[in-house]
Formats: C-alpha cells, sequence, structure tokens
C-alpha cells in the first residue's frame, strides 16, 4: 500500500487501489477502541440519464434514495438487523452526487465489515418490497415537501438552474418513484455499484493490509463496465430566474439567497475554488463581517442565519439564507456590500482573521472519523484528496476572494428563493 503523510496536519493515510478497481484509504488510529467504515459509491440523485455498454437510460427521480432504501434487505433478512446485534451503529445516505453506507463500533469491526462489504456488493430485491418500499418512501416525501426549509432551498436550486438535475429532488415525487421496479433498481445497481465505480474509507484501530485483504476476499474480483452520465444541455452562467416565491404555513418568511458559480474542475482546481468560496463568503456575510452585523442589528436576520458553498459535477454555487422580515432587502444588501469590496477590497486584518479561522475550523474537524472518512470519499471523486485542504488553503489569497465576489456575486447571476406566510398570499 502507499503511505501519504500530510504534515502540516500530522495525518497519514494509506492507499491502495484492488485488482476490481476499488479505491481504499485507511486512517490507522491505533490509540482508538472504535473503528468506522464508509463505503460509498459515485451515484446520486441527479444521475438519472446514463449510458452502460452502449444503451442510454433514463431512470425516473428518486432511484438512488430508492435503492438506498433497499440495500439493506438480504436473503437471510436485513443488514441493519445484523449491524446492530453486533454492536454497530449502522446507517446510510444519498445526496445529490453520491451514496453512501457506514457504520462505528468498538467490537466486532471485522465482521461488521464483512456485513458492509456483503450487502452492498450483492442485490437483493424483489418486486413484493419494492411496492412495499413505494408506500413508506412516498410518507417521507409527503413529510419533506412539507418542510419550508426544505422548499425554499429546491426553489432556490430551480431558480438558479435551468436544465441541470441538481434542481431535481434526491428523493424524487410520489409520481416518480411509482415508475421503479426490481428491474430497475438491479440495473442502477450494475451500473453504479460496481467496486471501479466506489471507495472504501476506514479509520480507527485496524491493519490497512487486513482492510484491503477483507475487500479482496468479499468483493467482485475483475472491474466491470462504468456507465457515462449525462447532466442535460449546458448551463448559461446567468441564473434562471432572479426571484422564487412559494406560501406555507410559516410565522415569519424564510430565505435562500444564491449565486451561480463556474462550474468547477477536478482536482486540485475544485479544491481551490471550493475553499476561495468559503472565505469569500465569510468576508461578504460570515458572522464576523461588517454586513452580518448591519443586517443583524437591523433584525433583518437572526441567529439562524447561514451560509455555504456547494459544489457538484457540473454546478457550484454561494448560498445564504434563514429567516428575515425583509428577505429583498438583504438581497440589496449583499449586493452593495459585494460591489464595496470591489471598490475597496477586503480588510487585511479582517482577512487574516478570518482565514486562521477557517483553517482552525477544518483542523478540529479532522478529529471525527466521520468527517476524514466521508470527506475523503467526496474529494476522491473530485480527483483530489481531502487532506490536500491544508497545503492548499495556504497559498489562497484576499485577491482571490475579492476577484470571486466581483464574478459572482451579481444581479445577473443570483436568484432569491422566499417562502411567506400563507397570509401574505394575494
Amino acid at each position: 500500500m502507499d503511505k501519504l503523510e500530510f504534515g502540516r496536519v500530522g495525518e497519514k493515510m494509506y492507499h491502495e487501489v484492488l485488482e476490481n478497481g476499488l479505491n481504499v484509504f485507511v486512517f490507522p488510529k491505533p490509540e482508538f477502541q472504535k473503528g468506522y467504515a464508509f463505503f460509498a459509491t459515485n451515484y446520486g440523485g441527479m444521475d438519472m440519464r446514463f449510458c452502460l455498454d452502449g444503451e442510454w437510460h433514463q431512470t425516473p427521480a428518486g432511484v438512488a434514495h430508492f435503492l438506498e432504501h433497499k440495500m439493506f434487505d438480504t436473503k437471510e433478512g436485513n443488514a441493519l438487523q445484523d449491524l446492530a446485534a453486533n454492536g454497530a451503529s449502522p446507517n446510510a445516505f444519498t445526496s445529490s452526487a453520491i451514496t453512501g453506507y457506514y457504520f462505528e463500533s468498538t467490537e466486532k469491526f471485522t465482521e461488521n465489515l464483512k456485513i458492509l462489504l456483503s450487502f452492498v456488493s450483492i442485490p437483493w430485491f424483489t418486486q413484493e418490497s419494492v411496492d412495499k418500499e413505494q408506500g413508506i418512501i412516498g410518507q417521507e416525501i409527503g413529510m419533506i415537501e412539507d418542510n419550508p426549509d426544505w422548499k425554499v432551498f429546491m426553489n432556490l436550486l430551480g431558480g438558479l438552474y435551468k436544465h441541470h438535475p441538481i434542481r431535481v429532488s434526491v428523493a424524487g415525487s410520489v409520481e416518480s418513484i411509482s415508475h421503479i421496479t426490481a428491474e430497475t433498481l438491479y440495473a442502477c445497481h450494475k451500473a453504479f455499484y460496481d467496486p471501479a465505480n466506489m471507495v472504501l474509507c476506514v479509520a480507527g484501530n485496524v491493519e490497512p493490509e487486513a482492510v484491503c485483504a477483507l475487500a479482496r476476499e468479499i468483493l467482485p474480483k475483475t472491474p466491470g463496465p462504468i456507465a457515462l452520465k449525462d447532466y442535460g444541455e449546458k448551463e448559461a452562467p446567468r441564473a434562471a430566474k432572479s426571484l422564487m416565491e412559494d406560501f406555507m404555513e410559516v410565522s415569519t418568511p424564510i430565505f435562500q439567497l444564491g449565486y451561480k458559480g463556474d462550474v468547477p474542475q477536478k482536482g486540485e482546481a475544485g479544491l481551490r475554488q471550493q475553499l476561495v468560496g468559503e472565505l469569500a463568503l465569510e468576508a461578504l456575510l460570515g458572522n464576523s463581517s461588517p454586513l452580518y452585523a448591519k443586517l443583524y442589528r437591523q433584525g433583518l436576520i437572526n441567529q439562524g442565519f447561514a451560509y455555504g458553498y456547494e459544489s457538484y459535477p457540473g454546478c457550484a454555487f454561494l448560498c445564504a439564507g434563514g429567516e428575515s422580515k425583509d428577505p429583498v432587502v438583504v438581497r440589496q444588501a449583499v449586493a452593495d456590500e459585494a460591489a464595496r469590496l470591489g471598490r475597496e477590497g477586503i480588510d487585511g486584518k479582517l482577512w487574516e482573521r478570518l482565514k486562521k479561522g477557517l483553517y482552525g475550523a477544518k483542523v478540529r474537524g479532522l478529529n471525527s472519523f466521520e468527517n476524514l472518512c466521508v470527506g475523503q470519499a467526496q474529494s476522491f471523486f473530485r480527483g483530489v484528496d481531502y487532506l490536500r485542504f491544508a497545503e492548499v488553503f495556504s497559498a489562497i489569497t484576499k485577491e482571490e476572494a475579492e476577484s470571486l465576489i466581483q464574478e459572482w456575486v451579481t444581479e445577473e447571476r443570483a436568484c432569491l428563493s422566499v417562502v411567506r406566510p400563507k397570509g401574505e398570499q394575494a
């Protein structure tokens, strides 16, 4: 195995590519009793159209999430129950870009890892169980569609993007999942759950070579074909719509303000764009920025205000939101502050504080096995190692953040999504 050392953050990582194409990453932590394993596929909610073996497939929205639910079914019963019986804490998630299965345990780690690798790689579906799951997931969809925070964010994505499937809910709709069959699930498992399209990340008191040996024992011996994904027409730089409004049972308007960014490149360039975007947000409207203090003082935002940089294959954006008595005023205030920073630049002392604060938060996050493993898996699919952030971060300049604000935080790239109280509906 290759041993990679990241001196700036005091971490080391072992890496090996198995004969079947699976990338294995191990973070040895002999001082801990617990172990954490994350087994992920480069397949998420937005991967609805793909080509495999020369044939194009268009699948309903929600298949990746549906498949995640059904993967725990085995011929013998249910893998969740098996892991829990061994003292493990298992779970899974589906995002727009990846699906991951994981567990944490302090005992029987090897046995639990065998269970994880087995049930994720060996699908077992029946049409009867699929029909039953449609009702369960349908109820889940109904609950999230009644959530104003979910609604305001999905409306934002629909306003920013005209074609990109990031605008489609990961869970799909009640109508879309009604078209999912056992054959659909088997086809998508074949297309995306091949070891060559997956990654295994493990952290804890484990031997790297033993992890690889176990993966070799359980998983297929050779790689299969990898599906080619299609995300539709190329997006224009400008937002598809500037305003999205909805009305729900809320007492105060909630909003999400987004700015459509440049498509991220793979590898270190994409990581650099992410870090620059995060720093730009801190300078523009982070908790220590002049604008945040002004908006908070005027009662236009509260402590629930949050912001972030988001990126997926083919898209990236800045977003910020929460409750506000007047989201339109907040939008204008952000535009005015972006223009001021374009003229005057970011204060040098503020920049140094922001940079130290964000770097410190990222380093503290390395204490979490989950952050290490999930972060490495996501970064690997983007073409870079997660722990490379320390070296890239140190070289980022104030001018890069100022340039990103000038280029991205513009009226052409902006969309404001608002969910207002039903009483305000005309």
